[in-house]
């Protein structure tokens, strides 16, 4: 111990006499040390949020702003051919989830008037199977390089980033679908213009209960080395 204290005593004294410029350098050094190792850390936590990214249908709790901030920004981050910014994505939480659900009634309603007063209340309580709710749509414009499919796969893209996102943080997601996501008065009802559609409702939350396990994926079953 007595020789460590020695050594760096010996090393502090050598610092403090370095001219200024070469001091600069050291700090910049550490800086970019640090830098790099904070970086590749962060990598590997995203490569294991991507690897082990989960369906998860039973939630609860709530979503923290500063979380649901992030959620949103990684949306954000989504390939973006001619940076259209094909996204649109509606925050449906408290009270509106009521309005979703009443709005999923009235849709399907139209759609099927022998609907029963059950079926029609258990279509009401669906959008409260979560504490937050993202409405993602994509925003179709006519673009000569980048066709309408194109758009359709960014905002799909944004969409899955955001349950990476969430299982990131520790927070459980399902992107959800149904007929309601395809259905005009849905669209008309969320303030969406007639060139927006939907590609998904993301159910975010705390996880409730266990999750399902994950089924083993093989590579050879989808990937081919051509």
């Amino acid at each position: 111990m007595h020789q460590r204290d020695a050594l760096a005593r010996v090393a502090d004294d050598q610092r403090s006499r370095l001219p200024p410029v070469l001091k600069v350098l050291q700090c910049i050094s550490r800086l970019e040390y640090c830098s790099t190792k904070y970086w590749h850390e962060k990598k590997l936590d995203a490569l294991e949020a991507l690897r082990t990214r989960n369906a998860t249908s039973r939630l609860t709790g709530s979503v923290p702003e500063t979380a649901l901030d992030n959620i949103l920004n990684a949306g954000l981050r989504a390939p973006d051919h001619a940076l259209l910014r094909p996204w649109k994505i509606l925050v449906v939480d408290g009270e509106s989830r009521k309005r979703l659900g009443a709005l999923f009634a009235e849709a399907k309603l139209t759609a099927d008037p022998n609907q029963t007063s059950q079926q029609l209340e258990k279509l009401k309580s669906k959008p409260l199977r979560a504490p937050v709710i993202l409405v993602v749509a994509a925003k179709i414009s006519e673009h000569p390089k980048v066709p309408e499919v194109e758009q359709l796969l960014s905002a799909g893209a944004a969409a899955q980033n955001m349950c990476v996102a969430a299982h990131a943080m520790g927070l459980g997601a399902i992107w959800r679908t149904s007929d309601m996501a395809y259905n005009p008065i849905v669209a008309k009802g969320l303030g969406l213009a007639d060139n927006d559609k939907i590609v998904g409702f993301i159910y975010i939350g705390e996880v409730d209960g266990r999750q399902k396990a994950i089924p083993e994926i093989n590579l050879e079953d989808h990937v081919v080395h051509w």
